[in-house]
Formats: C-alpha cells, structure tokens, sequence
C-alpha cells in the first residue's frame, strides 16, 4: 500500500498542528479539511477544502486521498463516523481515528463513558467498514498524556510555569506516560509508512514514562531554580470534580483526569508498562527524558530560547 496524499479533520487544532507539520516535513502531499465558517489559521504549505460537512461534500473533499486523520477535539467527535464513510466511499485506504489519548482499554471514572461511548462509535464503525470491504483499512494511535503541551497549557497538572510553582499530588511518584505533540506528529507518519503492519489495530506509543517528583527535579534543574511547592492529594481532586459534576458546572473534566494521572497505585494512565510493549520503535517515536520534555514546555512558554 502506498500513501502519498493525506487529509485531515481538525488540521489548525492542538494536535493537528503538529500533525500537519510531521507529515510535511516527511514528505507528504496535505490537505486540511475544515468549515465554511472556519477563520483558523491554516498553513499556506497544505490545501485547504472548506465544507459543510453533508455527506456528498466529504466524499468530493477526500476524493484522491490515500489517508485520511481525524484529530477533532471532543466537540466533533460525534462527526466522525459521518468522516468514515466518506472515506470508505471516496475510497481512501486508511483511516487514523481520532483517539490520540488512552485508546479501547482505558480505566476511567464513569463521568468519562459518554465520551468514550462516543468514540468508541467511531472505532466499531470503521472496524465494520473494514471487515465488509478489504481495500477500507483503519488505524487507531494511542498516546497518552500530551506531556509538554498539557504541562503549559494545564497549571493543575502540577505545575504553574509562568509562577514557578508546583502542587504535587500525593507522593508525588505515581508513573503515567505521555508523547509529546512531536511525537504524536511522528507516530501518524509512522502509521502511513507502515502501513502494513498497523492494518486495522490501534498503536500504542510513548515518549516517556514519568511522575511529578521526577518533573518538578527537572524543572527545577533547567530554572536554575527551586520552585514553590505545596502538597495536595488526588482524594481531594476526585471529590471536589465529582461535585462539579454533579452540580452541572465547569472543571470536572480537569480535575477528574489529573486524578486519572496521579492516583496512588492505580496506573490508570499508562499506555503501557515499558516502551517495549508498545510501537515506539517501528513507528519512530523517540524516547525523551523529563529534562527534554520541561524544557519543550519552557521553551513554548517562552520562558528558554528553543532549540534549533
């Protein structure tokens, strides 16, 4: 099978940035797909299709495509297996579902089912698709924890860069994995370039394994600095985002995946337990140590001079 020509959903978002950039600098020929009504900035490096989204329009939009992604945020997910059939109709060989988090086997808190009964709706859509027509393949990349981007973007995470302040939740030595938004990038190219071995099963990638203790050493490392510390526990997190759920109002969502992240003994955010068990290598991921991901944080801050 070979891939060439590759569109994608959500191409100006936080992960298709990224994604968009991997596979231009790998090589391939990109085209954004996004609404009418879109006013995101999009690169002048790729072709753009605006649509509205019906059924017709997405098959004329992903005709002569070999690839299709999906990297929608939360709020299109319930479009994608509206995406999947036009891809299967436009005759795209490969579809990359929009997981790009803890994929089909995550252990989450019940708050979370929608959403992944969502999802979920899109994967066994495309694996239908596929066992009824061979030449409709589909890929799903589990990544874990957007480390450097959730790092800046998420003070609760533990870490409030502009203050140089630190909540360490617990001990501080609960391990989850993540993939930076590099990384994320690479392993959809390694999907497309190897595309026989990812045939219609999810991946499962990391650029590190890590916990705050080993976080807070490195950031405190690259500052120069010692950073304010207090301590918190994931108990308190959990009940306070289970009563923001309860009472209808914002913040559960973060509140309730940072306990996913740091609960005590519980490795709920693990994609794996060692980068052997994963597809890391084939996919090339590289392996990238807490010092090398503080520092991609700083840098997007602002705070360090990026790396050439």
């Amino acid at each position: 099978m070979s891939i060439q020509k590759v569109a994608i959903f959500g191409g100006s978002g936080n992960f298709g940035v990224p994604i968009v950039r991997a596979l231009l600098d790998a090589g391939f020929a990109v085209t954004v797909i996004t609404r009418h009504t879109s006013t995101a900035t999009i690169s002048s490096d790729v072709s753009v299709v605006r649509t509205d989204y019906s059924a017709g329009e997405l098959v004329k939009a992903l005709a002569g495509h070999d690839a299709a992604i999906c990297a929608v945020g939360p709020g299109g997910m319930w479009l994608q297996s509206a995406m999947i059939d036009a891809a299967e109709a436009a005759k795209v060989k490969r579809f990359i579902l929009g997981d790009f988090g803890w994929g089909k086997h995550v252990r989450s808190f019940p708050e979370f089912d929608e959403v992944h009964a969502l999802r979920a709706a899109g994967w066994d859509h495309a694996a239908a698709l596929a066992e009824a027509n061979p030449a409709f393949t589909w890929t799903g990349i589990t990544t874990g924890n957007p480390i450097d981007w959730a790092l800046r973007k998420f003070p609760i995470m533990g870490f409030d860069i502009a203050c140089q302040s630190a909540i360490i939740y617990d001990s501080g030595a609960e391990y989850f994995t993540g993939t930076t938004l590099e990384g994320i990038g690479q392993a959809v190219v390694g999907v497309l370039q190897n595309p026989d071995e990812t045939r219609n099963r999810f991946v499962k990638v990391m650029s590190i394994k890590t916990c705050q203790s080993e976080l807070l050493e490195a950031f405190e490392s690259v500052t120069e600095s010692k950073w304010d510390v207090r301590k918190s526990s994931t108990e308190t997190l959990l009940d306070s985002g289970r009563a923001k759920h309860r009472a209808g109002t914002g913040g559960w969502i973060l509140e309730l995946v940072v306990t996913q992240l740091f609960q005590k003994g519980e490795s709920r955010s693990q994609v794996a337990a060692t980068r052997e068990d994963t597809d890391s290598d084939l996919l090339g991921v590289k392996t990238e140590s807490a010092r090398d991901v503080v520092t991609r944080a700083l840098e997007a801050y602002g705070l360090l001079q990026a790396r050439s």
